[in-house]
């Protein structure tokens, strides 16, 4: 991956999780003091626009990532990493499509089971490219350990 696309991915993710994250909790974790209120929080619709604005930047950054690296790394059969990336993969399909369905339904109903299985997919989500990072960090951490070792001796 190029360093643009480590930070796109990671600039998108962290601001489509963070806005996330502070929408679901004014919403499903606050209560108005006025019954009759829409709205729990008077920022909830400005991390409700923050998130959907910036999650087709995440669907764009997965986009490019998984042409240059996922399918490159699929084909040369190399086993790192392959778990968390596949988890990865899998999640972005439910995660994409439930968050595009939100917009689009109108029964209470559906809506909140939904919501939830897009909070899940997107936890998973977070988890699984949390572990593959960790596991490239250290993968490239013991690499260059072991290229030291190999210049120490010769």
């Amino acid at each position: 991956m190029t360093p643009l696309e480590k930070w796109l991915v990671w600039l998108s993710t962290s601001a489509v999780a963070v806005s996330g994250a502070v929408y679901g909790a004014m919403k499903y974790l606050m209560t108005s003091e006025d019954p009759y209120a829409v709205i729990h929080h008077p920022l909830q619709p400005f991390f409700l626009k923050a998130h959907v604005l910036c999650a087709p930047v995440l669907v764009f950054a997965v986009g490019m990532v998984y042409t240059r690296h996922v399918i490159r790394q699929w084909k040369s059969g190399r086993p790192f990493g392959r778990t968390s990336g596949i988890g990865i993969v899998a999640t972005l399909v439910p995660m994409i499509f439930s968050g595009y369905a939100l917009q689009t339904l109108t029964s209470d109903r559906w809506m909140y089971r939904v919501a939830m299985l897009h909070v899940l997919m997107s936890a998973v989500y977070l988890a699984g490219l949390v572990v593959h990072a960790i596991g490239s960090w250290r993968r490239e951490r013991l690499r260059e350990a072991l290229g030291a070792v190999d210049s120490d001796s010769t």
